[in-house]
């Protein structure tokens, strides 16, 4: 296949991960589904917390269909549950468990399956830029909310909340239908015309395709594994408190609170694909370096910030790292254990993301309550950044398995 079908490829797989992202606007339907049904906010918010750990587990199982069944029918498939899933809960009048089963589990496998399948079929059509094209990928995921959650507020006004869950649900479906299609795996050995590695990725790559019981006895993979724990639950535990965290530490306004949190997470989409960039060029170890050495920075200064601007922009390069972790990740699974059965390796590996999802937040909604204020648990957070600066530092291509 040429070069310009390629990128027709990861154009089809920026614009499904978008659809796939939306997930991230869950917060606009929170306070509708509430006052109109009488729930509670955490019951209607452990909708998305369902969803995100469904994705977690259906990743992996994603990525060992994908390798037997090939790439096309698991996006198909993901897509289909993903658009099914947000149709059925608009049959959620008063059944908080319909939500749960519908959305949260039936969505979720459709996001996990839908997301494993851009990220393992762009690293094999670019050997040559495996960084930014992964980025690229994950970026649409991260971007996913900015469109979404305008358009949703948008429908719930005007229709209702559950009507707006239908609307979506068809708009999901022929988005990740139409562009999962284009999904497929380049022919075995494909590589870029002209195309030689350079030193660099020579010397930072595995020289053959691990299976996933291989990749899982090297203590590589749980390096890996450990690199997206420690970096989501930095990230996460920002995300989970951002509104009240600004109204405490900058004073700011509810209203303000909420156009600051809105601004530092498009860091989220930014960070995939700017620190995939780079990873390209100064090798996916110095990247995490890099991203932990910034963090230990940014949130030990954290509580000391008074500046609403400041304290924005300091949250949105940290949600920058926290998306470049995503973006950064996908590429590194594929150069210590080949590109061949990224699915299924990196699909496992996504279970960090579901572990950190809880840990995070927990951690610092504790420290929180425990001290009265953000500063212990913030400056917590600072010291495991810094005790994690070591993880990336040590770690190296799985050489001695090889032999």
């Amino acid at each position: 296949m040429s070069k310009k079908n390629r990128w027709g490829i990861a154009v089809a797989g920026f614009f499904m991960q978008m659809a796939l992202g939306a997930v991230y606007a869950w917060s606009v339907f929170r306070i509708p589904l509430a006052k109109q049904f009488h729930w509670s906010i955490a019951d209607v918010t452990l909708t998305f917390t369902i969803a995100i750990f469904v994705l977690g587990v259906s990743a992996f199982f994603g990525g060992l269909w994908l390798n037997k069944g090939g790439p096309r029918v698991v996006a198909l498939t993901g897509g289909f549950l993903y658009g099914l899933g947000v149709f059925l809960a608009s049959f959620s009048a008063y059944k908080l468990w319909w939500l749960y089963l519908s959305y949260g589990v039936i969505g979720g496998v459709g996001l996990g399956f839908g997301y494993i399948v851009p990220i393992a079929v762009l690293v094999k059509w670019f050997p040559d830029r495996r960084g930014l094209i992964t980025g690229i990928a994950v970026g649409g995921f991260g971007a996913g909310a900015l469109v979404t959650a305008p358009v949703a507020s948008r429908l719930i006004q005007s229709v209702g909340v559950l009507p707006t869950f239908a609307y979506l649900g068809i708009a999901y479906l022929a988005v990740t239908v139409s562009t999962g299609s284009f999904m497929q795996n380049p022919p075995d050995g494909w590589k870029p015309e002209g195309w030689v590695p350079s030193a660099i990725q020579t010397a930072q790559r595995a020289t053959k395709d691990y299976k996933l019981g291989d990749a899982l006895k090297t203590w590589q993979w749980w390096a890996l594994w450990s690199l997206l724990f420690l970096n989501t639950s930095a990230g996460i535990s920002l995300i989970s408190q951002e509104s009240p965290m600004f109204q405490e530490i900058a004073k700011a306004s509810v209203i303000v609170a909420a156009g600051m949190v809105g601004i530092a997470s498009i860091g989220n989409g930014v960070g995939r694909i700017f620190w995939a960039w780079i990873s390209d060029g100064i090798t996916r170890r110095w990247t995490f370096v890099v991203m932990f050495v910034i963090q230990v920075g940014l949130f030990w200064m954290l509580p000391g910030i008074t500046s609403i601007a400041l304290l924005t922009v300091v949250s949105f390069i940290i949600l920058m790292c926290y998306g470049g972790g995503f973006g950064t990740l996908p590429a590194f699974a594929a150069d210590y254990f080949g590109s061949k059965n990224v699915g299924p390796i990196y699909g496992l590996m996504l279970t960090a993301w579901g572990c950190a999802s809880a840990f995070g937040p927990l951690l610092i909604a504790h420290l929180r309550q425990a001290s009265g204020s953000y500063v212990s648990g913030l400056h917590v957070i600072a010291g495991i950044m810094a005790a994690s600066i070591l993880l990336p530092i040590l770690v190296s291509p799985p050489r001695a398995q090889e032999n």
